[in-house]
């Protein structure tokens, strides 16, 4: 099984999520559907942000892949209960 790992940027709004879904699915088509997300350095998430991971998550559900989300600060954190994603995503602290 290869993975790809992805570290997130600092501040992961509009234009770079734009950049991370295009990534994605350059990468899907290739046949990658194990995703690793790094979030050491991201301080800040958007609704917009929340929102392309959740279409990465439910394109790999669709694969049979994951995405597991790995250094995760607490305010990140924080977003992700508010949410109630962290339900959803595999957070690895």
């Amino acid at each position: 099984m290869s993975e790809f790992r992805f570290v997130i940027p600092e501040n992961f709004a509009v234009e770079e999520a734009d950049d991370f879904r295009e990534k994605t699915n350059e990468l899907f088509r290739s046949g990658m559907n194990h995703f690793i997300l790094d979030f050491k350095n991201c301080v800040f998430i958007d609704s917009t942000g929340l929102g392309v991971l959740v279409g990465l998550y439910k394109k790999c559900e669709e694969m049979n892949g994951s995405v597991n989300l790995i250094s995760m600060s607490s305010q990140v954190r924080r977003v992700f209960e508010m949410t109630r994603l962290d339900g959803i995503f595999d957070i690895v602290r």
